[in-house]
């Protein structure tokens, strides 16, 4: 009499098993499915921040050329320092290197944007990979998309009363650095950094 119920009661778990199983399987496809796209956000994320520090940058490294031409030849040099006398002639090839290199695509920008009063550059990116295969219908075929502001921000200061004819003292975030149109030369200059920071904006 114990036997059959035996066997009825592991005929009655198997189907259960299996329900189980397949709900299980399920769950583990569509947590990898997820994964998948947070990953190419993530990629697409990194792309777009690479190519827009890098607009800033070269924006920066204009404004360094532009700064160092001007001391002693332009009597109104002090104003390269607040960060916007620049044209971003290289910004975009600089962007699109980057975003080339992260496996991407710029699709907008780099534009000019002011950022809590800085001068700063707009770019949207979109992945050359897709998301992959998943249980998602379509996934295969969608690309990520990101965006990214970065910002180009002056961080030296000096005197109300600075005369661009005579010797002035810029204070670069607690690093002082003289400045002598009448006896310049480039070399005067710290790097690039110290005059202006580039960082994404928040």
């Amino acid at each position: 009499m114990i036997e059959p119920s035996l066997r009825g009661d592991r005929g009655q778990t198997l189907p259960l098993y299996i329900w189980l199983t397949a709900i299980l399987l399920f769950a583990a496809f569509a947590f990898f499915a997820f994964a998948q796209a947070a990953s190419a956000r993530n990629g697409a994320q990194s792309a777009a921040d690479a190519a827009a520090l890098a607009a800033a940058q070269d924006a920066r490294d204009e404004l360094m050329t532009g700064l160092q031409g001007a001391i002693g030849h332009d009597d109104n040099w002090l104003s390269w320092l607040n960060g916007s006398r620049f044209q971003g002639a290289g910004v975009a090839a600089a962007a699109e290197r980057l975003a080339d290199a992260n496996r991407a695509t710029l699709r907008g920008g780099p534009d000019r944007e002011d950022v809590n009063g800085f001068p700063g550059y707009h770019v949207t990116i979109e992945t050359r990979y897709t998301v992959g295969s998943s249980i998602i219908p379509g996934t295969e075929n969608r690309h990520a998309t990101a965006e990214a502001t970065a910002v180009i921000q002056p961080r030296c200061t000096f005197g109300s009363n600075a005369d661009p004819k005579k010797p002035v003292q810029l204070d670069c975030g607690g690093d002082l650095i003289d400045i002598n149109p009448g006896d310049f030369n480039s070399d005067d200059l710290p790097d690039a950094s110290v005059l202006f920071s580039v960082h994404l904006a928040e």
